[in-house]
């Protein structure tokens, strides 16, 4: 399953930043973040993607993200 998010987050630190808080906490995820995209897409790819889990951590780091419609 692949899950697309569209996020905040401007800077390759910012990114790198939420890609390895992100691999902490869900390590069997694969995550990537597409800044080149007008969207600064957030590309998961798990079995089981818990999406209210992974917007929460998001925001507790001042990043706005939604999912997009697949």
């Amino acid at each position: 399953m692949v899950e697309v998010f569209k996020t905040s987050i401007q800077r390759v630190y910012q990114a790198e930043e939420i890609i390895a808080e992100l691999n902490m906490h869900f390590p069997d995820y694969e995550i990537n973040i597409d800044l080149e995209d007008c969207d600064n897409i957030l590309r998961v790819k798990a079995a089981n993607i818990k999406n209210e889990q992974i917007m929460s951590l998001l925001h507790l780091h001042g990043v706005d993200c939604e999912v997009l419609p697949g």
